[in-house]
């Protein structure tokens, strides 16, 4: 343990249990008049605290440093490569500049040039075939399908269809049929 902080610590607890009881009592002169040589201390350690903080900022020990000074670069490349060395990171170069370069049209063109049927289109055509019959085997629905998005429309349409009450599917399988609710409105509501 330190004797000389663990002194300066004592003597002060001591003077501020002094300044304390000096407060206790019913002329207390003598404790305003310590407070405030405590208070005037105080602050001078705090403007010691600043000023050492701002000389720590100017002072560097054992060092000196200058400013840099403007050189002049020489652009020549000295260095020597082989072929192959050249002709790979060339290669390397000219790849990812194309790999920067945005897509071509025709890596669209699957997904552009494919028809969008909307599931309300496929309601529309449910209802109409039930309308005559009402009921539809499930997989006739499919038959006139061109495409993938036919198909995903159409079972779409179906399950939209069974949500609002408006079909029901009885049987399982490839036997399965659509029947039209009773008391439900058709085409043209």
């Amino acid at each position: 343990m330190n004797m000389d902080i663990a002194s300066e610590f004592l003597e002060m607890a001591a003077r501020l249990i002094y300044i304390k009881t000096a407060m206790l009592l019913p002329r207390h002169e003598e404790a305003d008049k310590l407070k405030n040589e405590l208070i005037g201390e105080l602050l001078e350690y705090r403007v010691c605290q600043m000023v050492a903080e701002e000389l720590a900022g100017m002072a560097e020990y054992g060092q000196f440093t200058r400013k840099a000074l403007k050189l002049e670069r020489d652009k020549t490349y000295r260095r020597k490569h082989e072929t192959a060395e050249l002709l790979s990171a060339y290669l390397a170069a000219v790849g990812r500049g194309k790999r920067k370069l945005p897509p071509p049209v025709t890596a669209f063109r699957q997904l552009v040039s494919r028809r969008i049927v909307s599931v309300s289109s496929r309601i529309v055509y449910i209802l109409r075939k039930l309308w005559d019959g009402n009921s539809v085997a499930f997989a006739s629905l499919f038959e006139e399908s061109r495409d993938r998005s036919d198909l995903v429309a159409t079972f779409l349409a179906v399950l939209e269809l069974m949500k609002a009450h408006r079909v029901s599917v009885s049987g399982t399988g490839a036997g399965a049929e659509i029947v039209m609710v009773k008391g439900s409105v058709g085409v043209g509501e």
